[in-house]
């Protein structure tokens, strides 16, 4: 199976946006996926436990927008799958 290019989010790299995710944890590899309709969907290998998933999801979708992982401040759904980041200035 090819392997999917990773997706390219520099677009949303505004200061104060908020981008809202779907997370899948435990799933077969890392990848950030912009859905036809524009949603963004993560997959991560990592537990949903200690924020382990949400540090990882952080860093992906932090590389996918070109920014520092530092930047990006989860706001919403801690403990869901859906997630709010917001991008600090």
């Amino acid at each position: 199976m090819p392997k999917a290019p990773p997706a390219d989010l520099a677009h949303l790299a505004q200061p104060g946006a908020q981008i809202t995710v779907r997370v899948t944890p435990r799933a077969a590899r890392d990848a950030v996926i912009l859905t036809e309709d524009g949603q963004i969907r993560i997959t991560v290998t990592a537990v949903p436990e200690d924020g382990k998933a949400n540090r990882v999801v952080t860093r992906l979708l932090a590389r996918a927008m070109g920014v520092a992982p530092g930047r990006l401040t989860l706001v919403r759904g801690a403990a869901a799958r859906d997630k709010t980041f917001r991008l600090l200035d």
